[in-house]
């Protein structure tokens, strides 16, 4: 008896490897060697003219990348922000270089969920449609502190806000065909598992840097519940991550690993490729519940004990729904 075998693809074959190297994927050597190897062809231009996109966090790093791609596509870019004149200031940059203002700035701040939710009130009054939204606004801590209601800050601006910005928008999002929710994750995620008793991490010696990586695993966390959830029901949830980029926020907090990789580091442009490809693809449900870098599907987990069960990820939902009071 025979068996049949599906022929093996030598391209995706050295992309897993690539993958397993960590170095040689998350560096500017992945989209380097992966551009080559698949053919990668950039966005249709003009691709999002009609289309509403809204990025949190658009004023440094991959989110002043995306924006500006997007805008470039011909998105009207909703600008959400805590910083009114960087906010104006990257605004003007858009109209100067396009012409005309299709980039209005809404306030927010991300930890404060009373902020979180005039900022959804003004969009769902002054937008007719939103066709991507874009969950990049992170944070990082030297020392425990907590939000305005009381909620650990890093969990409050990376995962309880954005978390109730999706839930506001979503009746928008549903009533925009082929609409999606991209967030912006890190690779620093598959370093850390997440305590379900201690989401805000109350116990322990507090780690700025972990409280960050383990905010991105919830927020991954949450993007597959949100897939599973609202499958058939309009709206595609995915998250991505850039690889290593040359942003400020690295510069800052990791000054170090920043010195030492600096000839290696992407540019926030290439760490930013990924998200423009994901805002236009053409069937965003097949996006749905997964998790990219450099435009292909990447796997959730690299260390078994940072595996978070579907029931956790149930139990994680409930968890953020009562904190987030929605």
């Amino acid at each position: 008896m025979t068996t049949h075998r599906e022929p093996v693809d030598p391209r995706a074959a050295l992309d897993a490897l690539l993958e397993l190297t960590v170095v040689g994927s998350f560096s500017r050597i992945g989209p380097a060697v992966r551009r080559r190897l698949f053919g990668w062809t950039p966005p249709a231009p003009g691709s999002l003219a009609g289309r509403t996109v809204l990025v949190t966090g658009p004023t440094s790093g991959i989110g002043q990348a995306a924006a500006l791609e997007l805008a470039a596509l011909g998105a009207r870019v909703v600008l959400l922000g805590r910083s009114e004149e960087r906010l104006m200031a990257l605004r003007a940059e858009l109209v100067e270089h396009h012409g005309h203002d299709r980039f209005p700035i809404v306030l927010a701040d991300m930890a404060v969920l009373a902020s979180v939710r005039a900022a959804t009130a003004q969009v769902v009054a002054t937008e007719d449609r939103l066709d991507v939204l874009i969950d990049n606004a992170g944070s990082i801590h030297a020392e425990r502190v907590e939000s305005p209601d009381g909620i650990e800050a890093t969990l409050a601006t990376m995962v309880v806000g954005p978390f109730a910005l999706t839930a506001g928008l979503l009746p928008l999002l549903r009533r925009t065909p082929g609409s999606r929710v991209i967030a912006v994750t890190s690779g620093g995620m598959y370093t850390q598992s997440l305590p379900l008793d201690d989401v805000e991490y109350r116990g322990g010696e507090y780690s700025g840097l972990r409280a960050y990586a383990r905010a991105k695993r919830a927020q991954v966390a949450l993007m597959r519940e949100w897939a599973r959830r609202s499958a058939g029901r309009g709206v595609a949830f995915a998250a991505m991550h850039p690889g290593w980029a040359d942003t400020p926020g690295l510069a800052t907090t990791m000054p170090g690993f920043h010195r030492l990789m600096t000839p290696l580091l992407r540019t926030a442009s290439e760490g930013s490729e990924t998200i423009a490809w994901l805002a236009t693809r053409a069937d965003a449900s097949l996006l749905n519940g997964g998790l990219y870098l450099d435009r292909r599907r990447r796997p959730f987990d690299r260390v078994p004990a940072t595996r978070l069960s579907a029931r956790d990820r149930r139990r994680l939902w409930d968890l953020v729904v009562e904190l987030a009071g929605t």
